[in-house]
């Protein structure tokens, strides 16, 4: 397996997990008889809405916050994020007893907000776009002297969230398939990684939405190619995949699908009232790509990583 010379190697991820495994929850396999008859396979769920903060991304910001030497730590972390990303670097921070500082979109979900909030971070708000984030998160380290840590454009991140598929294909090693949501790209990446290392054989998947297609776009031709104002119900997923991620994903990963909006939803709902499970609509594009037969499943043992379960139930797509 080809990668290049900085992305994390599977010891770089091993690593991590044993520097985790005292903060981060096991999360667990699910099933459904119901979603295995429509998508005519067996699928496991690795269910990452049950972990800290609701979602993967404590994996890696927990890896990142404590892999910190006590000098970088003092004046405390900062990040830009949606959501997930700056819970999960918020309550890292606060279990090591540090300042985080998040610089979130003005349209971030109101879920997430409050529980940024909650965990004691200081948020700076910002216009909706990659640029803003940016300039608004310079401002802010300038600042503070906080070290920044990228969502998914950084080493320790991107083997925190491979931590995921490890605990995955110990539990299920005879795996065919392994499907994720792909935004930036720190967990595919980081997934890619590990089951290619525990299993040469098995496909590495990504899934996004039609509507923010930059990873299938930057797959297809070689080249990463930066989204532009993606407007997907997937808030998770819109944003630009990653140059480290990039690189790794073009080496690891065998295919890269995308759905349409209404399939989301109708994914996500299905999984809502069939498992009584809430999945954000993130969790639900790898699900639309096996029920709309984006990828050849038939007959295979597919997993896919539930990526959280964060929703404004005020604001349900339905």
């Amino acid at each position: 397996m080809k990668i290049t010379p900085l992305s994390p190697t599977f010891d770089d991820i091993k690593k991590a997990y044993a520097l985790i495994k005292k903060y981060a929850n096991r999360t667990p396999v699910f099933t459904s008889r119901s979603v295995d008859e429509r998508a005519g396979c067996k699928i496991i769920f690795k269910c990452e809405n049950f972990q800290r903060v609701g979602a993967f991304k404590f994996r890696g910001a927990c890896n990142a916050v404590f892999s910190l030497s006590d000098e970088e730590a003092q004046k405390g972390v900062a990040t830009h994020s949606s959501g997930n990303h700056a819970q999960a670097v918020a309550l890292a921070a606060k279990m090591r007893g540090i300042p985080a500082y998040v610089v979130m979109p003005e349209n971030a979900p109101k879920i997430k907000v409050k529980a940024v909030k909650g965990y004691g971070a200081k948020i700076t708000f910002c216009e909706s776009t990659q640029q803003a984030r940016e300039s608004t998160l310079e401002e802010v380290v300038s600042k503070t002297g906080a070290t920044f840590i990228h969502p998914y454009d950084d080493t320790r991140v991107i083997a925190g969230q491979g931590t995921a598929a490890i605990e995955l294909l110990e539990d299920h090693p005879d795996l065919d398939m392994i499907l994720t949501p792909v935004g930036g790209g720190g967990l595919l990446s980081g997934t890619s990684i590990s089951a290619k290392s525990l299993k040469p054989d098995i496909k590495v998947v990504g899934a996004e939405p039609e509507m923010a297609d930059d990873a299938f776009r930057s797959f297809k031709s070689g080249q990463r190619i930066p989204v532009q104002n993606p407007d997907t119900i997937a808030d998770g997923l819109r944003t630009s995949l990653g140059e480290l991620p990039f690189s790794i994903i073009t080496q690891n990963v065998d295919e890269i699908v995308t759905v349409s909006e209404d399939s989301i939803k109708e994914s996500m709902r299905f999984i809502w009232e069939r498992m009584n499970m809430i999945i954000e609509a993130s969790c639900a594009v790898p699900v639309s790509a096996v029920f709309d037969e984006k990828v050849d499943i038939k007959g295979k043992k597919v997993g896919i990583i539930i990526t959280g379960g964060n929703v404004d139930l005020d604001n349900l797509p339905w």
